[in-house]
């Protein structure tokens, strides 16, 4: 198996670094490149920040291996490989009556890399997180493969859920996959006039599937308007499918200057009517809507973009409307933000849900929106919530420990299982989390 040097960047395109990659299709070759040490393992790089980066270093990407081993259909329970895409999961199993327990804003995460990040998804509030649907893990440790569970090796499982590939390769994984209607989605969309509202209905919602897209540039008494999802799987009816489109160049810096990014949003949220209106999706237009705008991210253009996402407790509801605040005074946002409610917990020790609320902004990669980020992250941790590291691309080492108050049993079970810290990458070298900040 041969390494090639090229250049990466994460879907942000404000990181990037340059590595070795390798590519095995077989769990043969894998083994013969892990044979002479562990190396970071990288899927389809959908992390924003530089989660899956590794400069002057060495990866190997696992999306070759992305076979369906096994499935039981009287438990549900589905093997398979890291590197199987959770969208592909989706399409094979929902016209069969199952869907993945709790699926990101895209479909092509992997397996493998939604157990490292211990993904949520638009049903944690009351599904939780993804890995407290994962029954087994095998891992490729600096000791050799193991399999890891949440009752056999409870220590290793929680360092391993969330643990940002710390622990060791993932090789292949057992998950619950949930019972569904169908593969479409019916949807009630409603509009939200402003933040009260917003998190009112977001608190009353008792749906499967229920998402918040919200007017990140709306002031005064419309701060916090938006367009509330409720989604449930249906079967028999047949949407209309949208084609693929693809973003063909990088866009220009005026593309989403504040006065277009205010108009956009203004006729996004006047789309649904005021009564509101219900309407039928195919499932992947439904939980990944982006994914069908092929490079969407050449859209903010070749500097970039970063994304601010925290959760706080729901006690701090308060002090997230006045980060909102802050964000739409500033004219940096995107037309892409989005507010959930999320239920309790994660399944590991980094993972980043807890029960509040969560709000995801994207920002084109300007110096004005740096400096607001760094003070978003500043009040999330004041606020006892804490920041998601699928997203971040900004945060500093002394923000952590407040936020990620298990960060001392995971350094001790990651030390364990890669004592010579053959795994870090990029991230978790910025934000030292492999040792004291």
């Amino acid at each position: 198996m041969r390494w090639k040097t090229a250049d990466f960047a994460g879907w942000g395109r404000a990181l990037s670094a340059r590595f070795d990659v390798a590519r095995p299709e077989r769990r043969r070759a894998l083994d013969a490149l892990l044979s002479e040490g562990l190396v970071p393992a990288m899927g389809m790089r959908r992390s924003y920040g530089d989660a899956a980066l590794n400069a002057g270093g060495r990866a190997v990407e696992m999306t070759r291996l992305d076979r369906m081993i096994g499935f039981d259909p009287a438990t549900g329970e589905l093997e398979a490989e890291a590197g199987v895409q959770i969208g592909q999961l989706a399409q094979v199993f929902a016209p069969k009556g199952w869907l993945p327990p709790v699926m990101p804003g895209t479909g092509f995460a992997t397996l493998g890399g939604c157990i490292a990040q211990d993904v949520h998804g638009k049903n944690h509030h009351h599904a939780g997180s993804f890995c407290q649907h994962v029954t087994s893990i095998r891992l490729r440790t600096a000791a050799g493969e193991v399999e890891v569970t949440p009752e056999g090796t409870p220590d290793l499982f929680r360092a391993t859920a969330g643990g940002l590939g710390q622990t060791g390769v993932i090789l292949s994984a057992r998950i619950r996959m949930m019972p569904c209607k169908g593969d479409v989605m019916i949807v009630t969309e409603r509009r939200i006039d402003d933040w009260d509202e917003h998190i009112a209905m977001l608190d009353a919602s008792r749906a499967t599937y229920t998402v918040g897209w919200i007017d990140a540039t709306a002031t005064g008494s419309g701060l916090g308007r938006g367009i509330l999802e409720e989604g449930e799987t249906g079967s028999g009816l047949v949407p209309r499918r949208v084609k693929f489109r693809k973003v063909p160049f990088d866009a220009p810096r005026f593309a989403l200057s504040a006065p277009v990014v205010r108009a956009f949003n203004q006729l996004y949220w006047r789309r649904v009517p005021e009564s509101g209106r219900t309407v039928v999706k195919p499932i992947g237009d439904f939980f990944f809507p982006l994914d069908k705008i092929h490079d969407w991210n050449r859209l903010y253009g070749k500097r970039g973009f970063h994304q601010f996402q925290c959760v706080v407790p729901l006690a701090a509801a308060g002090e997230l409307r006045a980060m909102l605040e802050s964000i739409a005074g500033s004219g940096l946002a995107s037309p892409l933000a989005v507010l959930k409610r999320m239920g309790p917990g994660g399944a590991g020790h980094l993972s980043f849900p807890m029960e509040g609320y969560t709000l995801a902004v994207d920002f084109p990669n300007r110096a004005g929106a740096r400096d607001l980020i760094a003070r978003l992250i500043e009040r999330a941790r004041g606020a006892g919530g804490r920041i998601y590291f699928a997203k971040d691309s900004l945060a500093r080492a002394d923000d952590i420990p407040a936020m990620y108050p298990e960060l001392a049993a995971w350094r001790a079970a990651s030390s364990d299982a890669d004592p010579q810290g053959a795994l870090a990458t990029d991230l978790v070298r910025r934000l030292k989390l492999r040792g004291a900040a």
